[in-house]
């Protein structure tokens, strides 16, 4: 008998880094894919994206959990709706096993509900830190709920087992999104252009900025520190992608569709690329500029520069492209100076990215394959041997 193994994504950005995994899946002979989509993935606002999906595959389950409000109280009811959603999902689906990446909440309720139902949990992107996010003790939580573990570098794996899971259900298999860039056919420059109906530059950057919870100054207030900065730029067009649904995710979106209405001959926002134009641009842009995760786990393996702004990030491992700006105008005016600097142009030439080779998806679906399921939802706290 085949072998369920569900796969739960929320968002574009997740999808992308799981689409060879899903393939995988769905290839072979032993495992059957269950796909649940859900989150952003079904909302009108944020790209209707679960019609991408389903060119690739068939979608299981839809679960719309996004209310109209982004505040903490609406959330928290979209995290409560989507707990008992998945949980009605598992009793039809009867899952083997689930998938799930990162930290966001819905995956967050994804994991509580297949907790209760004894569903064992695969959980890739654990150990993480990202210290200006609420993400953070959701991530760790998630973690504490799964029983497989596969994490995106050594210290990650580290911090896995520092919180008690066993070291034999660890494993370091670098970054999804490597795979993508190593697999996938990428646009052209001619392509590119014509894929998203806009020319190209001398100057080019690529700007992702989400929503930041944990930092003094809001969203609005960093975001518009980063517009000023952009808006000063000779020869230089920039490509917007809009902001995820986290608090305060509307206000950016409103930010750059105004901005990009009034610098049209320079500007171009995006709700989605998509993982080919995502990848396919950052070929051609100078930097990525915000606070996307992208920025530190691919755009290394473009050896192309990353502003890296806020703390949104802070804690992650870093490549040296990377430039660490404050939420302020001249702080971001002085990342952009050394960004085109001749020396930071030399360290961008012998760049390594930190996250892996790009096999990560053959990995895990070997794990997930072949790991014993009997007994594995039986587990104790594994105690790391502190010297005296």
């Amino acid at each position: 008998m085949k072998r369920k193994v569900c796969v739960v994504t929320g968002t574009r950005a997740e999808y992308g880094l799981l689409f060879w995994l899903i393939k995988g899946i769905q290839a072979d002979s032993t495992l059957e894919l269950q796909l649940i989509a859900t989150g952003m993935h079904l909302s009108t606002e944020f790209g209707l994206t679960y019609t991408e999906i389903e060119k690739d595959f068939k979608i299981d389950k839809k679960i719309e959990i996004l209310l109209a409000s982004d505040s903490h109280i609406g959330i928290s009811k979209s995290m409560g709706l989507a707990q008992i959603s998945f949980a009605e999902a598992y009793e039809e689906l009867k899952p083997d096993l689930l998938v799930i990446l990162g930290d966001r909440y819905e995956i967050f309720s994804a994991a509580s509900a297949a907790m209760i139902a004894k569903i064992p949990i695969a959980h890739l992107h654990g150990g993480e830190a990202t210290e200006g996010l609420i993400d953070e003790p959701i991530r760790h939580s998630i973690t504490k709920m799964s029983h497989l573990h596969f994490v995106a570098a050594e210290e990650y794996r580290n911090r896995v087992i520092q919180l008690g899971e066993n070291p034999d259900r660890v494993f370091n298999v670098g970054g999804m999104g490597i795979e993508n860039i190593l697999r996938l056919s990428l646009l052209n420059k001619e392509e590119f252009e014509g894929s998203i109906d806009f020319k190209l530059n001398e100057k080019n950057l690529l700007v992702t900025f989400h929503p930041v919870t944990l930092e003094n100054s809001t969203s609005k207030n960093q975001f518009q520190n980063l517009l000023d900065a952009l808006d000063e730029l000779k020869s230089t067009n920039i490509i917007f992608t809009k902001a995820n649904s986290d608090t305060d995710g509307r206000v950016i979106n409103q930010m750059i569709d105004e901005y990009v209405n009034n610098n049209s001959e320079k500007s171009k926002v995006f709700t989605s690329l998509g993982q080919l134009r995502y990848l396919s641009a950052l070929q051609f842009v100078d930097a990525v500029v915000g606070n996307s995760s992208s920025g530190l786990a691919e755009a290394p393996s473009f050896k192309i520069g990353t502003i890296n702004i806020g703390d949104r990030q802070k804690g992650r491992i870093k490549a040296e492209s990377i430039i660490d700006s404050l939420p302020t105008k001249r702080s971001i005016q002085q990342s952009l100076i050394k960004l085109y600097s001749n020396n930071f142009q030399d360290v961008l030439r012998n760049v390594k990215n930190p996250y892996g080779e790009g096999e990560s998806s053959k990995i895990i679906i070997s794990e997930l394959k072949n790991i014993n399921l009997k007994n594995i939802l039986k587990k104790s706290f594994y105690n790391i041997k502190v010297p005296r």
